[in-house]
């Protein structure tokens, strides 16, 4: 694959005379070259390499122990890499000590002074600094107007609601015009409501100020809707490096498809050669689906199809599953359908409301437009 920025990027030599050469605008915000981590024998991070553009906002996407904070710790000199080279900015900086590093961080604990005020704790960095007082005050003043919290200066984060605390803690890290934000799972001690209030307002600063952004999360939703591009991790490496739009329409793994959005997966086994080839479905049921065309029959394919593209009705069109409802969550506009094809197979629709709901035993016909689905090989990966 050619390195493109916010892509997996190609590992290659680097000289400390090219990578002085590098630095400047035209150079990428933060860079990972081949990055590895590890604790003795375990590796925590293989071969990691990526290229972020300056003012974007990326998201380190995966589940517990995937290897994505210990990556954004690495990009702070929190934790040290055991090989390949971390760049801010066109500048190595994983031989660099941590306070001589220009990064913002925001902590899923807030971690503010209890003691200090809201004031002291968002200035905190600017005198480490030595900011000049006048300007000290300037810049605290405007980064709570920034946060939407003017006027709070004397108050101590016990005051403060857990949503406020994260703004002093946002804030703090902004102050300062750090090269780089790094935000570790910072929303995950908010309740509901809160947490996509902060959605918007991170997503807001970040491009007001255009500073350079990487968020990590195991969150999905979090990470489809604020990000510019997507990093789905995977036991240490990326699966997938992409925008939203992108991991979720067309993953390029089983991985992915099941981890982001827990997508249909459809065993199947391909009965004839052609551009819709059609595939025969453990289930039983026969469907048509595109880009199997240099596929022999009898392959092993697997056909992915998102819950949102399933619909019932007038709407179904193209392939058609018949099935029985086996449960049905009511969410108001919409339901979520479990729907048993036969075959010990059980597939979700996730669907508009239009007329009525179906209940638990009903009979029920879904369909899916074959350009509305992809098709994995045996292996896992999808086939272009």
């Amino acid at each position: 694959m050619p390195e493109t920025q916010d892509t997996i990027a190609s590992p290659r030599p680097v000289s400390a005379g090219a990578a002085d050469a590098a630095a400047g605008a035209s150079s990428p915000a933060v860079e990972f070259r081949s990055i590895e981590i590890a604790y003795g024998k375990f590796v925590a991070v293989r071969d990691f390499s990526l290229s972020i553009r300056k003012g974007s906002f990326v998201t380190l996407l995966g589940p517990s122990g995937c290897g994505k904070t210990t990556i954004l710790r690495s990009i702070a000199g929190l934790v040290d890499i055991s090989g390949g080279q971390i760049m801010i900015g066109g500048q190595r900086v994983d031989d660099v000590p941590i306070y001589k590093r220009n990064i913002g961080l925001v902590f899923q604990s807030y971690a503010l002074f209890p003691h200090k005020t809201v004031f002291d704790n968002v200035a905190f960095g600017l005198k480490y600094r030595n900011v000049p007082k006048p300007e000290i005050a300037r810049k605290v003043s405007q980064a709570l107007a920034m946060v939407r919290l003017p006027g709070s200066e004397k108050k101590l984060p016990s005051q403060l609601s857990g949503g406020q605390q994260q703004r002093i803690a946002l804030a703090r890290a902004i102050v300062f015009e750090p090269q780089v934000l790094l935000l570790d799972e910072p929303l995950s001690a908010l309740d509901a409501n809160m947490r996509e209030e902060m959605r918007v307002e991170i997503k807001k600063i970040q491009k007001e100020t255009g500073i350079t952004a990487i968020f990590v999360t195991h969150d999905q939703e979090e990470a489809l809707s604020m990000s510019d591009r997507i990093v789905v991790m995977n036991a240490g490496s990326a699966e997938q490096v992409g925008t939203p739009e992108e991991v979720y329409e067309t993953p390029a793994t089983a991985f992915v498809a099941d981890f982001l959005g827990k997508a249909n997966m459809l065993a199947g086994t391909v009965g004839k050669p052609g551009a819709a080839a059609a595939i025969t479905l453990a289930a039983g049921q026969a469907v048509n689906v595109a880009s199997a065309a240099r596929l022999a029959p009898g392959s092993k394919v697997t056909v992915v199809v998102r819950p949102q593209k399933l619909s019932t009705g007038a709407a179904a069109s193209g392939n058609k599953l018949s099935g029985r409802v086996v449960s049905t969550s009511y969410l108001g506009g919409s339901a979520i359908y479990e729907i048993d094809i036969g075959g010990g197979v059980t597939i979700r629709a996730n669907m508009p409301i239009s007329g009525r709901v179906f209940r638990e035993g009903e009979a029920i016909e879904v369909g899916f437009d074959p350009s509305d689905s992809i098709l994995l090989d045996e292996g896992g990966r999808r086939i272009s």
